[in-house]
C-alpha cells in the first residue's frame, strides 16, 4: 500500500476520513431562518445524502464510494454558510420550526379544527330523513303540473313525465297515460310536501332551542342584577352609617361649642319678647312640638331605585311576610322595595322594611284597631277605630340592628299584654329595639266615630268617618277648617230632584256592616267620595258643595282612585266601574264573582281584592284578565290559604294583606 500524506490536498485512501467537531465563527451571525437561500444548500446536501446512500447499498466497490462520498461531506461541511445552517437548525425550537414551515392559513384551519366538548354537546343531532339535494329540490317554487280549475296539464310538466310513463309503456292508451302523469305529479308534489314540513318543524325546533338559550341567558343576568342591587343596598346602609357618625360628630362640636364661655348678652325687651312670640304662633306645627334630637339611624327612602320586580315574571313572589297575627285592616308603603306600614285586628301598626323583608318597628298611640292608613316619603297617617288621626314622621326613628333583647323579656311583654299564642310559629316576629317616640307629630281628634277613610296630599288632609262626615284638615296649624256633611249634600241632591228630603240607601241591598264612607282621594281642591248609597260624588273643596254625583254602582263604594281622565271605583256589588270626568259617563266595566274590599290601579294594571285567596288583575293595555297570589295554581279546596283583604300596587310592584294577618309581595 503506497505511504498518504497528511498534507496532500487531495483525498486519498490513507487520509483519516473521521469527522472534525464544527465550531461556528464567532463572528457570524446565528440566526438561519432569516436567510432564505439557506433552504437551497439544505435540499441539495439532503440530495447527496440520498444518493450516497444508494451508491453504498447498491455499488460494489463500497469501500471506494464510501471514501468518495465522505470527502464529498467534508467539504460541504467546511462552507461558512452551510455550518450557519446546520448551527441554526440545531438551535431551533419545534415551535419556530412548526411556524416557519406551515403557512398561516393551515394554522388557522388547525386551530379551528378543534372544538371543545361543550360546544359540541349543543349540536343538534341531524334526525333527517331526507337529502340535502331533497331539501334543494323542495326550497325551489313549485310549477304544479295540473290546473285545478279546468283540469288540464302544466306543458312542461306533462312533457317531463310524460316522457317517463312513455318509456315505461308505450302501448297504453292516452287517457292512461294522462292518468298515469297525473298520478306522479301528485305524488311528487306530496313528497316534496313531506320536505317542506319537516324543514318547518326542524326551524321550529331551531327556534325553541334559541329561545330556551335566550331564556338561560336572561335568568343568569337578572341574578346578576339582583346581586348588584343587594350590593348598592349595602353601600348605601354603609353610607348611611357614615352619615350618621357625622351627624353624631356634629352634635358633640355643637356641645362642646355650647359649654363654652360665651359673652354677656343684652336684656331682652318687650318688643322682642313679642316677636318672638308672633313668630311662635306663625311657625308650622311641626316646629312647636318640642322633641329631643332625633338620629336617622336607617333610611327610610332609598337613594336608587330597585327595578328588578320590572324584569321578573309577572304573577312572580317576591316575599312573604307573617306581618299580624289578626286580619289585616289596611296597608301602604312608599316605593318598591321602600318602607311598608301595616295594621290590623289586633291593635297594631308595624313599619317593615321591604328591601331586607323585617319589621322595623311598632307605632303606638292609638288606643284601637286603625282602619286606614297612608304613606307619603317619610310621612305616615293612620285613622282608627278611637276616632283619632295620627300623623307620624319615619325620618325620626333610630334603629339599632342589633337585637338587645332577651326571650325571656319578650315572653315577659307577651304574658302583661295577655298576647300569648298557643303555637309559637303563628305569632308574627317581634320588632328589633327600634326607639320611635320620637316619630309621632301630632293627633287630630274633631270625629266623634271611627275614621274609615282618609287621603292627604301636600297640606291637605280630608278624612272621612262613620259619623257621617268628610273633614278637611290643615296640616300646617293641625287644625280642621271645614267639615262637610254627607247626609245635607244628599238631602239637597234630593230635593234638587223633587223627591224627600231624607237620605236612603240607593242600592239594590243593604250591608250593614259597610263603612258609610268607603274610600276618598283629594287633590287640590277637587274631592272625590264613594259612600255607602252606592254613590260617588266630586266636592268642590272651595266652596263646600257636590260638583257631581255618579251613580251607578248598587251598593257600598269600598274603594275609589282618579286621574287626569278616569276614576276607577270598586264596590260590595262585585263591580270595578271606570267613569270618565270629563262626561261623568261609565267608560268601562267589569265584574267578579264575590264583593270588591279594595282597589288600586297604576300606570298599567288594575288589581282587586274581590274575596278570594288570588289578586284579581285586569290589564288596561291589552285588557287581559289574570289571577297573581298565593292561591294560583292551588286545588281549590285548599284550608291553608287566606282571603285577601287589602292591595297596593306601584309601578309592577304588588303587596297584599290577608285575613290571616299575612303579607305577600308579588311582581305584577
Amino acid at each position: 500500500m503506497a505511504p498518504t500524506g497528511r498534507n496532500n490536498g487531495s483525498p486519498s485512501r490513507g487520509r483519516s476520513t473521521s469527522p472534525r467537531p464544527m465550531m461556528p465563527p464567532e463572528d457570524d451571525d446565528p440566526s438561519l431562518l432569516d436567510n432564505l437561500s439557506d433552504s437551497r444548500h439544505l435540499q441539495a446536501f439532503g440530495k447527496k445524502v440520498t444518493a450516497t446512500a444508494g451508491s453504498l447499498i447498491g455499488a460494489e466497490g463500497v469501500s471506494q464510494h464510501y471514501q468518495n462520498a465522505l470527502g464529498e461531506l467534508h467539504r460541504e461541511l467546511r462552507r461558512p454558510m452551510l455550518q450557519r445552517s446546520v448551527f441554526s437548525f440545531a438551535q431551533s425550537t419545534p415551535r419556530e420550526l412548526v411556524r416557519s414551515r406551515i403557512s398561516v392559513p393551515e394554522i388557522q384551519h388547525r386551530a379551528l379544527s378543534y372544538l371543545p366538548d361543550e360546544l359540541l354537546s349543543n349540536i343538534p343531532e341531524d334526525k333527517s330523513s331526507y337529502s340535502l339535494f331533497e331539501g334543494f329540490q323542495a326550497s325551489l317554487p313549485d310549477e304544479p303540473t295540473v290546473d285545478k280549475k279546468h283540469g288540464r296539464h302544466n306543458a312542461r310538466g306533462q312533457r317531463m313525465i310524460g316522457a317517463a310513463v312513455e318509456d315505461e309503456d308505450s302501448n297504453l292508451p292516452p287517457s292512461m297515460v294522462k292518468l298515469k302523469n297525473q298520478k306522479h305529479s301528485m305524488s311528487h308534489r306530496l313528497e316534496m310536501m313531506g320536505v317542506r314540513k319537516h324543514m318547518c318543524a326542524t326551524e321550529i325546533h331551531e327556534i325553541d332551542n334559541k329561545i330556551a338559550n335566550l331564556n338561560t341567558m336572561r335568568k343568569i343576568v337578572l341574578n346578576r342584577l339582583a346581586g348588584m342591587e343587594d350590593e348598592e343596598a349595602e353601600l348605601e346602609q354603609d353610607m348611611l352609617e357614615v352619615e350618621n357618625k357625622i351627624e353624631d360628630l356634629q352634635e358633640e362640636l355643637e356641645d362642646a361649642a355650647a359649654l363654652a364661655p360665651k359673652a354677656p348678652e343684652s336684656p331682652t325687651t318687650d318688643s322682642d319678647e313679642e316677636e318672638d312670640r308672633d313668630e311662635f304662633m306663625s311657625d308650622s306645627i311641626y316646629q312647636k312640638i318640642s322633641s329631643p334630637k332625633s338620629k336617622r339611624r336607617r333610611g327610610t327612602r332609598r337613594m336608587s331605585m330597585p327595578i328588578v320586580h320590572e324584569h321578573l315574571e309577572p304573577g312572580s313572589k317576591i316575599k312573604e311576610l307573617p306581618a299580624h297575627n289578626d286580619a289585616i285592616t289596611a296597608l301602604d308603603f312608599d316605593a318598591p322595595w321602600g318602607t311598608l306600614v301595616t295594621a290590623a285586628l289586633d291593635d297594631t301598626v308595624r313599619v317593615w322594611d321591604l328591601n331586607a323583608g323585617r319589621c322595623i318597628g311598632l307605632l303606638e298611640g292609638h288606643i284601637s284597631s286603625v282602619r286606614c292608613l297612608q304613606v307619603e316619603d317619610n310621612i305616615v297617617a293612620t285613622g282608627s277605630m278611637d276616632a283619632s288621626i295620627r300623623l307620624w314622621d319615619l325620618s325620626k326613628a333610630e334603629y339599632a340592628p342589633s337585637d338587645s333583647r332577651t326571650h325571656k323579656d319578650a315572653d315577659d311583654e307577651e304574658d302583661d299584654d295577655g298576647l300569648t299564642f298557643e303555637n309559637s310559629e303563628d305569632a308574627p316576629p317581634p320588632p328589633p329595639p327600634t326607639i320611635m317616640q320620637d316619630c309621632p307629630l301630632f293627633s287630630l281628634e274633631s270625629h266623634v266615630g271611627e275614621v274609615t277613610a282618609l287621603h292627604f296630599r301636600g297640606d291637605t288632609l280630608v278624612s272621612g268617618s262613620s259619623d257621617k262626615t268628610l273633614r278637611q284638615w290643615d296640616l300646617v296649624t293641625g287644625r280642621c277648617v271645614q267639615t262637610l256633611d254627607v247626609l245635607w249634600a244628599a238631602a239637597q241632591a234630593s230635593a234638587t230632584d223633587a223627591n224627600s228630603g231624607q237620605w236612603r240607601q240607593t242600592g239594590r241591598t243593604s250591608d250593614a256592616s259597610a263603612d258609610f264612607v268607603g274610600a276618598i282621594q283629594v287633590f287640590d281642591a277637587a274631592l272625590a267620595c264613594g259612600t255607602a248609597d252606592g254613590m260617588v260624588r266630586l266636592w268642590d273643596l272651595r266652596s263646600g258643595q257636590v260638583h257631581r254625583s255618579l251613580v251607578g254602582h248598587t251598593g257600598p263604594v269600598t274603594a275609589l282612585q282618579f286621574d287626569d281622565v278616569h276614576v276607577v271605583t270598586g264596590s260590595l256589588d262585585r263591580s270595578i266601574r271606570i267613569w270618565d270626568l270629563r262626561t261623568g259617563s261609565i267608560h268601562d266595566a267589569y265584574a267578579y264573582d264575590s264583593p270588591i274590599s279594595d282597589m288600586m290601579f297604576d300606570a298599567r294594571r288594575i288589581v282587586s281584592a274581590a274575596g278570594e285567596d288570588v289578586v284579581k288583575v285586569y290589564d288596561k293595555t291589552d285588557g287581559r284578565h289574570w289571577n297573581c297570589g298565593p292561591g294560583v295554581g292551588v286545588d281549590e279546596d285548599a284550608t291553608a290559604l287566606s282571603t285577601i283583604e287589602r292591595v297596593r300596587i306601584k309601578e309592577g310592584y304588588l303587596v297584599e294583606g290577608r285575613k290571616n294577618g299575612m303579607v305577600g309581595v308579588w311582581s305584577c
